[in-house]
């Protein structure tokens, strides 16, 4: 209930009136049935903007951070998120990738929509970046079509480290659905599921028109991170008897010259 409250009364009023997205294919959502719509991920506002754009409602896997902060602020993200009906991944350790899928796997089941980013992460610099294994092990083991997403002007407007948005142009491109039903059976095979996922990254790449690169996200955000120059240190504090005593003996050297 709070969802659809919420997202009549306050998410599509802001946002539409925030961005004024242009949305096109929006036809191409599939009215009832499971469903992934992959998209390359630009912005903060991506899953909201995603979420007020479709008639049905999507689900996205979101990070366990979200969901465990303490004190008033962390109780209220974590409604704010359980409220839109976000899901809680743990992206630590060796069974992230498997908890992911598995909770992934049951909105599918229940017939719903997937909202997913196949890069993992934000992209930092606008670009397009290499997309992970995860969508297209979905997509086999559901049977779900894969509608490729294209958000466009969400990384000008609001990108990683800006609170407030700007006011520029965004577009919203759902491309045509991807059946992935001749290599059923074959979810297991990681050559299989690296040529769906490429094939999938390829067809938001033609939406977006955005510059590929062929590495994750990131291990370039940690690249870049390590290359970064350290900060300058931080002046010495100096105690204010020897400042004054300093300025003292400047004076006495004054008067004595």
């Amino acid at each position: 209930m709070f969802y659809y409250v919420f997202r009549a009364f306050v998410l599509i009023p802001l946002l539409r009136w925030i961005f004024r997205p242009q949305v096109e294919g929006l036809d191409r959502i599939p009215e009832q049935g499971a469903a992934i719509v992959a998209g390359n991920h630009q912005s903060f506002s991506d899953q909201f903007l995603l979420g007020v754009t479709l008639r049905r409602r999507i689900t996205f896997l979101a990070k366990q951070e979200y969901f465990i902060g303490r004190g008033l602020k962390g109780r209220l993200t974590a409604g704010f998120f359980r409220g839109l009906g976000q899901i809680p991944v743990d992206r630590s350790g060796r069974a992230a990738g498997q908890a992911a899928l598995d909770a992934g796997l049951r909105v599918l089941e229940s017939g719903e929509v997937l909202g997913i980013y196949p890069e993992g992460t934000r992209s930092h610099d606008g670009r397009l970046y290499k997309g992970k294994v995860g969508v297209a092990a979905m997509a086999l083991r559901s049977g779900a079509p894969v509608i490729p997403c294209a958000m466009i002007g969400t990384f000008e407007a609001q990108p990683a480290g800006r609170l407030l948005p700007r006011l520029v142009p965004v577009r919203i491109r759902f491309g045509e659905p991807l059946d992935f039903s001749r290599y059923a059976g074959m979810e297991d095979h990681r050559a299989v599921l690296r040529a769906v996922t490429d094939e999938i990254m390829y067809a938001i790449l033609k939406l977006s028109e955005q510059e590929y690169v062929d590495r994750y996200a990131a291990e370039a955000k940690a690249e870049l991170q390590a290359c970064a120059p350290a900060p300058a240190p931080a002046a010495l504090a100096v105690d204010p008897r020897f400042a004054s005593g300093a300025g003292r003996a400047a004076d006495e050297d004054r008067t004595a010259a």
